[in-house]
């Protein structure tokens, strides 16, 4: 296209310095509206194009922000579950609070009472004493033999109430009272004495000079007859708190007790052991109405 007189001019590019204006430069300066109007109509075209291009840049650029904040997320959690999984076990975690403890102040329970107290000196054992207490009902159980309770006597007199060489020992550590109970099984008969004194010391002191021929008399009548009074028969000495405590076992009808008789050996064995129990119990009661006070 030609604009104006003369030779061909250069086309004018309004986006590109330097370039020629669409009229002549000679002396007629009426502008060419057609050639301005198609280079408007160019101008606009070009102006969205490079809107349209504009935009997309722009959506790409957005875009690879959004994705550049999702990697930054997905690195933060990352390293939040590196961090939790790195936290300290629950024991190692310190509490909330600082605050120490709540402390009180130490309590001490007093000591149980022991029972053998109550039953080591007069002053302490005081609960009623017989031979009904000692020996209750008409048969004691040991295991599974069962003996039958025959007769009983009371004295404060304590050497009539032995033979041989106890009646000495039982006056020189002043014997106050002798308690004793026979029972009897199959042919066999068995008499406990319970000898008191004042205190545990004279009780031991009894027990301890006591020898083979320190007996208690053995206890005959209501049925049972006389045993022991010149049979061989076997006995036993021991003591528990002020009480000093001897059995005397053998046969009904008379005849010796030998070491072949284990049922007479077992006999005087389950009384003593009766006896112990029983004044043992003497003392767990006094002890426990004392604490119970």
């Amino acid at each position: 296209m030609s604009y104006g007189q003369g030779g061909p001019q250069s086309q004018w590019d309004p986006w590109k310095p330097q370039s020629q204006q669409p009229w002549n430069s000679g002396s007629d300066q009426t502008p060419d509206w057609a050639a301005l109007a198609e280079a408007s109509e160019s101008r606009h075209k070009r102006r969205r194009l490079l809107f349209i291009g504009g935009g997309a840049l722009a959506t790409v650029a957005v875009g690879a922000a959004v994705a550049v904040a999702v990697v930054s997320a997905n690195g933060n959690n990352q390293a939040s579950n590196n961090q939790t999984s790195q936290l300290p076990a629950t024991a190692d975690i310190p509490s909330e609070s600082g605050a120490p403890a709540p402390s009180f102040a130490p309590t001490s329970a007093p000591p149980p009472l022991d029972p053998k107290d109550f039953i080591s000196s007069k002053t302490k054992d005081t609960a009623p004493l017989s031979v009904a207490g000692l020996f209750p009902g008409t048969q004691l159980t040991m295991g599974e033999t069962v003996y039958k309770k025959g007769p009983t006597a009371d004295t404060k007199n304590c050497a009539t109430a032995a033979a041989g060489s106890l009646p000495k020992v039982l006056k020189a550590n002043d014997c106050t009272r002798m308690l004793r109970v026979t029972y009897t099984k199959d042919g066999m008969a068995v008499t406990v004495g319970v000898a008191v004194f004042d205190t545990e010391a004279q009780a031991a002191k009894a027990k301890k000079q006591a020898d083979s021929k320190s007996i208690v008399k053995s206890l005959s009548g209501g049925g049972v007859k006389a045993f022991c009074n010149a049979a061989v028969c076997r006995s036993t000495t021991n003591s528990h708190g002020r009480y000093a405590y001897f059995t005397i076992a053998g046969f009904t009808n008379g005849n010796d007790v030998t070491p072949k008789d284990t049922a007479v050996f077992s006999t005087g064995d389950d009384l003593a052991e009766f006896t112990f129990r029983q004044i043992r119990r003497r003392g767990e009661a006094q002890a426990s109405a004392a604490a119970n006070e």
